[in-house]
């Protein structure tokens, strides 16, 4: 982590910043910065010779800084000091309650905030109903000392996008938000959009150094389809391209012996279920009488590890760090419940770390096969999708040979892996590397804009 300074507030209304020696060292600086917003001033090393930047409380209602003591990294570019990342959070659904002013995400955000010290960024979260144009300002919420609270900032350094849903992100009124700040004002923008299973699998399919993780994907077009697909693996999965959490999500199986189909899946009481069939247009015809075919992707059927009776599949989380590398910050392991067509929790699902089904050796080798899978898929994914990603959730399987299946990407994971005892470390480390991948951005937009902005 690059090194940051306690930003502190002295009661004089001087034009003075006071800064460690080796900021100054060998520099011409004569402005600082915090977000969009600059001031002149005088610029002189600490008499005392202390990790601080101290400003005046002059500057500090100049450059619309929060009276808040903290860390934060100092950038220097073109004569100006750059102090922040002011980082500002991008969603949607607030509430007028005080104590949960993002709804049922409140805690979410809170746990979110929380990073700022330890990384060394000042985040916060705002909607569109939030941003004042003309003054080039945002009411922001902040949690600071247990507490939210509405805060006027400039402009921030760069934008985390966390909108709740697809719906949200197609909204006129957000997108258009979304194309000013970043053609207007040149702000980088990371983790924007929902991905599409389909569109996934096509451009990861390009990539010869990933297609080994890619389980045979079409698009639903025929009924001949599913039987060419049911005769090669005999199970598949059916799935809609937009889906999240589990939902709506099909196995169908052929038994070859009996000449039977079966599909399982959970009915719209959320109680999982098992149903035969004489043929797959019966089967079709009772399952899938009310439902949009041309919305879902028919998949490879995978015989995957076991616990017991039960299949396993497993979450891993990547994140880019400070320095903008990928980074794996978490894995876990989902466990179906019995009769479920998938591993989560609402379907009866377990999580459990690799250490508690695996004897040593075997989840030492998972765990790189894993880690080796994720980091591969999350370069590809970088290079070829629009946007800047700082993080994702991959959905791995592994069948009984030992090799990894990519079953789903995720743009914005869920963090339902998290509840379990052993994995609250690493809950910590995606949150601080969510904000964190703030640091490498503001430092790109600044010294190498051409590179983010081409």
């Amino acid at each position: 982590m690059r090194q940051h300074y306690l930003i502190e507030v002295a009661q004089n209304d001087q034009l003075v910043v006071f800064c460690p020696k080796d900021i100054l060292q060998g520099k011409q600086i004569k402005r600082i910065a915090f977000g969009s917003k600059s001031i002149a001033v005088d610029f002189f090393p600490h008499p005392d010779e202390i990790d601080r930047i101290v400003i005046s409380r002059k500057i500090q209602k100049a450059i619309q800084f929060p009276d808040f003591t903290i860390p934060l990294h100092a950038f220097i570019e073109n004569q100006i000091l750059y102090i922040g990342p002011l980082v500002g959070i991008f969603t949607a659904g607030f509430t007028s309650i005080p104590l949960q002013p993002i709804g049922e995400r409140t805690l979410f955000f809170s746990k979110l905030l929380s990073v700022n010290k330890t990384v060394g960024a000042l985040a916060f979260v705002f909607g569109e109903q939030h941003i004042d144009w003309e003054q080039g300002t945002i009411e922001g919420y902040f949690f600071h000392n247990h507490a939210w609270e509405t805060i006027e900032v400039p402009f921030p350094n760069v934008i985390y996008d966390r909108l709740p849903n697809r719906k949200s992100e197609r909204n006129p009124k957000l997108m258009k938000v979304r194309d000013r700040l970043q053609n207007e004002y040149l702000i980088p923008w990371y983790n924007p959009g929902f991905f599409n299973k389909l569109d996934i699998y096509e451009l990861l399919l390009k990539d010869v150094q990933v297609t080994e993780y890619l389980p045979e994907t079409q698009p639903f077009t025929s009924f001949s389809t599913i039987e060419t697909m049911l005769a090669k693996y005999g199970h598949i999965f059916i799935k809609p391209k937009n889906g999240s959490l589990g939902l709506g999500i099909h196995q169908v199986i052929f038994d070859k012996q009996s000449g039977s189909y079966y599909c399982r899946y959970q009915d719209e009481a959320y109680i999982n279920r098992l149903r035969k069939f004489v043929s797959l247009d019966r089967l079709f015809q009772s399952v899938f009488a009310h439902q949009s075919l041309e919305k879902m992707i028919v998949q490879q059927g995978i015989s995957l590890l076991r616990n017991e009776t039960r299949s396993i599949d497993f979450r891993v989380h990547t994140n880019k760090d400070d320095y903008g590398k990928w980074q794996v910050s978490a894995i876990a392991a989902k466990i179906a419940g019995h009769g479920s067509v998938t591993t989560h929790a609402r379907s009866g699902g377990d999580i459990k770390t690799l250490a508690e089904i695996f004897p040593k050796e075997e989840a030492d080798l998972y765990f790189e096969k894993l880690t080796s899978a994720a980091l591969q898929l999350s370069k590809s994914l970088d290079s070829n999708i629009e946007g800047i990603i700082g993080e994702i959730g991959f959905d791995l399987g592994i069948d009984r040979k030992g090799n990894v299946w990519l079953f789903e990407a995720n743009s914005k994971p869920g963090r339902s892996i998290f509840s379990h005892p052993e994995l609250k470390e690493v809950d910590f480390l995606t949150r601080k590397l969510s904000i964190a991948f703030a640091v490498f951005l503001t430092e790109q937009a600044l010294l190498h804009p051409e590179e983010l902005f081409k």
